[in-house]
């Protein structure tokens, strides 16, 4: 049975060494956390076409250059309206400064474009787990909310301020850590992460 036990080292398939705090928040604090980027590990072309295979495709990767096992997400904003988009490219929207008030305002400017009156969105997290001989789990979270412009708050990242969960009214932007993670995607995706190889 595939586990996470106590103790062991665990390469986050990431070189945003910001992901290394909040993963540790979300996981628990009893494993011994190193990003891509210490390791100088290269980055993998993100080639799928899903959420779930971006994030297999990163923790895969970095297992198997490791040897150690590798947890990587994948995660993005899609918006009803737009056919799903940015969805797998929302980090690509940001261009190459990664300036989401650039990504932002294009989603604005696209809804405008095709006259959508439907404001609904919703971020999906995937996480996957991937030991270096082969075996991959990964789960999936999801939380729904509508669109607000222009943006609201400077906490958080990303769409963060564009987005309103169904659940309240402020936007990610604007709640408090612990309020967003209490209900966000990733939460969700990892708390169905935690079921299946930790609790």
């Amino acid at each position: 049975m595939l586990r996470l036990i106590n103790g062991m080292t665990l390469v986050i398939a990431t070189h945003n060494p910001g992901k290394v705090p909040e993963i540790a928040a979300l996981l628990g604090e009893n494993y011994r956390f190193v990003t891509a980027g210490e390791l100088n590990l290269p980055e993998p072309d993100e080639t799928e076409a899903t959420f779930t295979g971006n994030a297999m495709l990163k923790a895969r990767h970095a297992a198997a250059l490791s040897s150690e096992v590798a947890i990587a997400d994948d995660s993005g904003m899609s918006v009803a309206a737009l056919d799903g988009a940015p969805g797998v490219f929302s980090a690509r929207w940001a261009g190459p400064a990664k300036d989401f008030s650039i990504a932002m305002k294009k989603v604005e400017t696209r809804l405008e474009e095709v006259g959508a009156t439907d404001r609904s969105a919703w971020f999906t997290s995937a996480l996957a787990v991937a030991w270096p001989d082969g075996p991959c789990v990964v789960v999936e979270g999801r939380v729904d909310g509508t669109l607000t412009f222009p943006p609201r708050g400077d906490r958080g990242f990303g769409y963060d301020p564009i987005f309103v969960p169904e659940t309240g009214e402020l936007t990610f932007g604007e709640m408090e850590p612990a309020a967003k993670d209490a209900i966000s995607h990733r939460a969700r995706a990892f708390a169905r992460l935690r079921a299946a190889l930790i609790d």
